[in-house]
């Protein structure tokens, strides 16, 4: 009888930690010879300036990766990023990896100037990455805005607050790619920020870094009805942006839809048990766009008979059938903030608002250099959620060996997936260096 663990159960099976050859996520080494392509360590080291005299300011670049790494990972805290020193994964990723409980004196050291100067680093890493193969160069660019809510337990987080949802935390405002779920531009807020608090601000420095990173096409901007202010609306039009961001429907809006003449009403589909019909109309010379639904079950329609109305406004010519369908799928930010709340945004690990301000920019930049190796490394690849493209490429267990002075990544065989990691692989390799 062969005596191995399933002749003799687990319980006659040894466990040790003793393996100095292990790599805990060998898969990790797609997302770090893309950041060395990009040259992220070095950028990080020349944008990050802490003071010297300030506790954890050395090596300002060796540390960004770390936590970049960790979060790649799924980390969500900073003490998940001890898990980069074990075994040879520090090998792997290129050498000497920080301790969490030094990650932490780093990120405490931040100050809101700093957190500008990760904000360029983030800027300058996409347009990198644009020009690496990533970005939409002369395509149209279709982008989201939208603010969310990160929760936080305990009264010691630093600008913490209850806000508009009743919930307890910070209110982060995000700018995220349609078709690629890359994450632009983001900024952490007070959790008592109102939804528009500094939006405009938020899109003068999104329209430069995008135009800086080489979007040359048609650009446009979708937003509910949380960010209808006027002065987004000139900024956008002076800079030759498209927008359709929804509108409250204020008495004003309400008097306008009222006008809107029965016959100008056209049906479009809708789910089984109710009707939909869409027609436009102007408020302020602006097209006002105007999405009506009701249920059509007769009891129901006895409880509730009268329309519900959702408008946006815009300055697209398009046809109207068009721009109101193109409108709704706004809510693929939705899938952005689900990945960014199941990896580094489902807790803000520090009770300093600033710290809290790296980890969250930190955070968008982990899930952009994930995507890009998708993007980049298998670019006809339909994965959409960043869990699953972590379990199938990343968190692969694996040993690093040397012999006669070469090293050789050993990951498991009949792999389901090894024919997407090692096109990806060589893909990023084919980059020329930053």
């Amino acid at each position: 009888m062969v005596n191995d663990a399933t002749t003799v159960g687990l319980d006659g099976v040894q466990v040790v930690f003793d393996d100095e050859r292990a790599v805990s996520d060998a898969g990790i080494a797609l997302v770090s010879t893309l950041a060395r392509r990009l040259g992220v360590e070095s950028l990080a080291g020349r944008l990050i300036s802490l003071r010297s005299d300030r506790p954890g300011a050395a090596n300002a670049g060796r540390k960004v990766m770390a936590v970049l790494f960790a979060m790649v990972l799924g980390a969500d805290c900073i003490d998940d990023c001890q898990v980069l020193r074990a075994g040879r994964t520090g090998r792997l990723l290129g050498g000497w990896m920080p301790a969490p409980s030094t990650l932490g004196t780093f990120l405490r050291a931040f100050t809101f100037g700093h957190v500008r100067q990760l904000d360029k680093l983030l800027g300058d890493t996409l347009a990198r990455a644009w020009r690496a193969g990533a970005g939409p160069g002369h395509a149209r660019l279709v982008i989201d805005i939208d603010s969310f809510v990160g929760e936080v337990c305990g009264p010691l987080k630093q600008g913490a607050g209850y806000g508009y949802t009743k919930l307890f935390g910070y209110h982060p405002l995000l700018a995220t790619r349609a078709d690629t779920r890359e994450a632009l531009h983001i900024r952490l807020r007070k959790g008592s920020a109102n939804t528009q608090k500094g939006v405009k601000r938020f899109c003068e420095e999104l329209i430069a870094r995008v135009e800086r990173a080489g979007a040359t096409g048609q650009k446009l901007v979708r937003a509910d009805s949380g960010f209808w202010n006027m002065k987004v609306f000139e900024l956008l039009e002076a800079k030759g942006w498209q927008y359709s961001i929804g509108v409250r429907n204020i008495k004003a809006v309400t008097t306008a839809i009222h006008g809107i003449a029965d016959g100008d009403w056209q049906s479009i589909e809708y789910p089984d048990g109710g009707e939909a019909q869409i027609a436009e109309t102007l408020y302020n010379n602006r097209r006002l766009i105007v999405r009506r639904t009701r249920l059509t079950d007769p009891e129901q329609l006895m409880l509730w008979p009268d329309w519900r109305h959702f408008c946006f406004i815009t300055n697209r010519t398009d046809a109207l059938a068009l721009v109101e369908a193109e409108h709704r799928d706004h809510a693929v930010v939705e899938q952005v903030i689900a990945d960014l709340k199941d990896q580094a945004l489902q807790h803000f690990p520090s009770g300093h608002f600033y710290a809290n301000a790296a980890w969250t920019v930190l955070a968008a930049l982990a899930h952009n250099l994930l995507r890009w190796t998708q993007i980049i490394g298998l670019p006809n690849s339909t994965i959409r959620a960043a869990r699953t493209l972590r379990r199938r490429l990343i968190q692969i267990t694996g040993r690093l060996t040397r012999h006669a002075r070469g090293w050789t990544l050993h990951l498991p065989a009949r792999w389901p997936w090894h024919g997407d990691y090692l096109a990806a692989l060589a893909r990023i390799r084919a980059l020329p260096a930053a």
